[in-house]
């Protein structure tokens, strides 16, 4: 029974190694190791489990052993209490290991979230462009014999207008925070 502590004491060194690099960049690696781990955790606990189990019937005197002297007994109690902290470490890794997966998660939906905003801002940003493209790209014959005449109204309302559009979301976005400014 004393092998199985080194191997928890790998399998905690493993976990905060593999905590701290979540934290730096998760990938889709660091998913399999995590449920890799679990498993191998799940497997300990099905090999120390019934074992614990059985030392808790003949400690509780459940099960008669013939032969068994009071050394024997304290031999088994101690044994027993082995395996109750190997239980307990096996259960508090599998919480912790829960734990890594929620914050891989976590972190993986955050990033995407800030992807998310970014296309956000792209595509808002050609909306007016687009609107204000098509309407002036339209071939109607008031827009085109009155209006647009001269060369200095295409400056104005065709390109001006757009880049007063782009510079209006441009503040509005930096008001807000999505271009790094202050958050309002």
């Amino acid at each position: 029974m004393e092998s199985f502590f080194p191997v928890l004491s790998d399998f905690d060194d493993k976990i905060d190694a593999l905590e701290d690099d979540i934290l730096k960049a998760p990938n889709e690696e660091q998913l399999g190791v995590l449920f890799d781990m679990k498993r191998k955790l799940m497997d300990m606990r099905k090999v120390v489990t019934p074992q614990r189990d059985m030392m808790a019937s003949i400690n509780a005197g459940v099960t008669d052993l013939p032969g068994m002297t009071d050394e024997a007994t304290r031999y088994f109690r101690d044994l027993y209490d082995h395996l109750i902290r190997m239980s307990d470490l096996i259960d508090s890794y599998r919480d912790l290991l829960s734990s890594v997966m929620d914050t891989h998660l976590s972190t993986v939906s955050n990033r995407l979230n800030v992807v998310m905003k970014q296309l956000a801002i792209i595509a808002t940003v050609f909306l007016p462009l687009s609107f204000l493209t098509g309407f002036f790209g339209q071939n109607f014959g008031y827009l085109v014999n009155h209006v647009i005449g001269p060369t200095w109204t295409f400056w104005v309302l065709g390109i001006g207008t757009e880049l007063i559009a782009v510079l209006l979301l441009f503040m509005l976005f930096k008001r807000r925070g999505w271009l790094g400014g202050p958050t309002v």
